[in-house]
């Protein structure tokens, strides 16, 4: 998830942990645990990786339950030595630590961009994919009782009724936040089961509910959903509007050139995309100025057709003909029109014929 929204979820859980008199340094305290495990990003910034290290390895070890849970006790431990509050209330601060870090990539998992959970683990990184990266639904109640928590809590020497009153208010705010920022998380998982069995319903019909696929919502909803199904030689794309449908799922098919990996399949930053991506790519030939057609692979998962937000160029043909890996994957810029796509999202919630 965004920044703002991993700052807030912070805050909020770290501060129902803590006693009373402590939240306020607990807002604080949560919302730069929850947004440290995306500080890797500047590592890899800073370390001059290469492309495909950087995409894959975000939301990497820094997103492990199992590295958080041991840096979380570790954090915890300095504290307790220089931190008053922590010494006054040691377990519940540990708790309000580990809640503030584990619940950082707990939410991504809900995401389809992949979180590595339990890395270092041999296993494909999770996609429960019922939210997307960014979504004001999700967002902004949290953002707003924070606010609203942050003003009525009482200052660490506060004591008396007025106190109490205060503390109890700044509290109920927060639990109206996280309640309602979970319980439109639960929302978002059922309407993924609902999309998910009307479209294997439609696509048996089609002879391909054994193909692999996967469904997102798209951007800044859980209203409208695409379903996009792997074929030999392309892949299917399916939409739904929660709003507008009813009926079948209608899918159109856009053509692949996955056979063109096959020469390609030994190369290891080519094979850390496929695992990372759970294979869900499109490739294409792309001609360029000068007269050479490069390979071009997009992932599946984040973007409309044909402007997909990751793409790589992976490969050129030699002189006979046959596809060469090249000397160092690279990643496309976004097309200039990559926004145009966003009016389109609005006005298919509405309209089951609305065209792209």
């Amino acid at each position: 998830m965004d920044s703002l929204t991993q700052v807030v979820l912070g805050s909020s859980v770290a501060a129902l942990a803590v006693p009373g008199r402590h939240r306020r340094a607990a807002l604080v305290a949560g919302g730069l645990l929850g947004t440290l495990p995306d500080l890797d990003v500047f590592w890899f910034s800073w370390a001059g990786s290469d492309v495909v290290t950087q995409v894959t390895w975000h939301r990497g070890p820094s997103h492990s339950l199992l590295v958080l849970t041991g840096v979380g006790w570790l954090l915890w431990w300095c504290l307790k030595r220089w931190s008053i509050p922590v010494r006054e209330a040691p377990g519940r601060w540990l708790g309000a630590i580990w809640l503030a870090l584990l619940t950082h990539p707990l939410l991504d998992a809900f995401t389809v961009y992949g979180t590595q959970l339990l890395w270092p683990l041999p296993m494909p990184p999770v996609m429960w994919s019922s939210i997307f990266i960014i979504d004001p639904v999700y967002t902004l109640p949290l953002l707003a009782c924070v606010i609203a928590a942050w003003r009525m809590s009482p200052g660490r020497a506060a004591a008396g009724p007025d106190a109490a009153r205060r503390d109890a208010a700044a509290r109920r705010w927060l639990v109206i936040g996280v309640s309602v920022s979970s319980a439109y998380l639960a929302w978002s998982v059922a309407a993924k089961y609902w999309v998910d069995r009307v479209a294997s319903h439609d696509l048996a019909a089609m002879g391909l509910q054994d193909a692999p696929r996967f469904s997102t919502p798209l951007p800044f909803n859980t209203l409208l959903w695409r379903v996009i199904v792997m074929a030999p030689d392309g892949y299917w794309i399916g939409d739904r509007s929660l709003l507008a449908d009813r009926g079948k799922m209608r899918f159109t098919f856009q053509p692949s050139d996955r056979k063109a990996l096959e020469p390609l399949a030994a190369v290891p930053p080519l094979q850390r995309l496929l695992w990372f991506t759970h294979g869900f790519v499109g490739v294409r030939t792309l001609p360029r100025g000068d007269g050479e057609s490069r390979l071009i692979l997009s992932d599946l998962r984040m973007g409309l057709e044909p402007n997909y937000f990751f793409r790589y160029d992976i490969a050129g043909l030699d002189a006979g003909g046959r596809w060469r890996a090249a000397p160092e994957i690279v990643r496309l810029p976004a097309p200039p029109d990559r926004m145009a796509g966003l009016g389109w999202v609005w006005r298919r919630l509405f309209d089951s014929d609305a065209q792209p």
